[in-house]
């Protein structure tokens, strides 16, 4: 049986927290041999009119991570089989995973994401309809970012992420390759400001950093505490082996420290990692330029050659 459900991403993670709570004791807990569900996170509108459907999914395994080449078995139609959907699947839930542009006139048609793993085959349908239009506000309640929820909202503009030298390298298995990108921010969202609790120092404002993520999402995407603007690395596509970043996540912009007052602005940095990779076989790699709310994406190929020793 195919579920369409159509509750607005925040509703469904209210849901799913009220349903888990409640039903803690009779989970099941698979770390591996589950199937990947793809989720559709809702839609965007563009400045041009364009629409952007968005995406993510859920691995069910809690540790095993999961390759499905695009292709037959990981598909997007109508259209090209390829639209830029991810082929590597990290554990657990991953929201906003990646965005597919589509027509101002794209009408009512549904655009489908099909995966099949572990023996089952798994739709996601992504529609214009009027409760799935996403904006920012929607992203700050799910990632649960520095800011606060305030109406009216920021005026966040996601991050801008460049790579810095050529977006195709090649290396040997091994060996490290150093990866760099130049992100910038307009300062938004503002960290939370809260007053510091009697006894604690020191005195004047506390500046509150991003919380910890649930465990149940577990999601590989977001700022580590006591980052403003930073870069997670990932890898999206290829194999078939493993790559080794280090660090995954990246800060760039530190959250003020106590006492000096947020304010917006232009915030930039250069975000570097190493990748090592396991075995030869061509890589796609994506980096995250993340505010704690918005994230901007940019790839790089690497082409992974045998090491000498065999």
């Amino acid at each position: 049986m195919k579920l369409r459900c159509r509750w607005r991403p925040s509703a469904i993670a209210t849901v799913l927290t009220l349903v888990t709570v409640a039903g803690i004791s009779a989970q099941v807990r698979y770390e591996r041999g589950q199937d990947v569900v793809p989720v559709f996170e809702g839609w965007e509108r563009n400045a041009d009119g364009t629409i952007n459907m968005v995406f993510g999914y859920m691995n069910r395994n809690y540790e095993e991570e999961v390759d499905i080449p695009v292709g037959p078995d990981n598909t997007i139609a109508p259209g090209p089989v390829d639209q830029g959907q991810p082929a590597h699947f990290y554990a657990r839930r991953q929201q906003f995973v990646f965005k597919v542009k589509v027509p101002r006139d794209w009408g009512d048609k549904d655009l489908i994401w099909t995966l099949r793993s572990a023996g089952k085959t798994e739709k996601a349908y992504g529609s214009l309809l009027a409760t799935w239009e996403i904006a920012n506000l929607v992203y700050q309640e799910n990632r649960k970012g520095s800011g606060d929820l305030t109406y009216p909202e920021q005026p966040n503009r996601a991050p801008t992420i460049e790579m810095v030298g050529s977006a195709r390298r090649t290396v040997t298995a091994g060996q490290p390759l150093s990866l760099s990108v130049e992100v910038s921010d307009d300062g938004y969202p503002l960290p939370r400001v809260r007053p510091v609790q009697s006894g604690k120092p020191p005195a004047g404002i506390e500046i509150e950093s991003p919380k910890l993520e649930s465990p149940m999402s577990q999601a590989v995407v977001k700022l580590d505490r006591g980052v403003r603007l930073g870069v997670t690395w990932v890898l999206y596509r290829g194999g078939p082996g493993t790559v080794t970043f280090n660090p995954m996540r990246v800060p760039v912009v530190a959250v003020p420290s106590p006492g000096a007052p947020p304010t917006a602005g232009l915030i930039s940095g250069k975000a570097t990692t190493t990748a090592i990779f396991s075995q030869p076989g061509t890589y796609e790699l994506r980096a995250y330029a993340d505010d704690g709310v918005l994230t901007s994406p940019v790839d790089v190929v690497v082409r992974v050659l045998e090491s000498e020793q065999h």
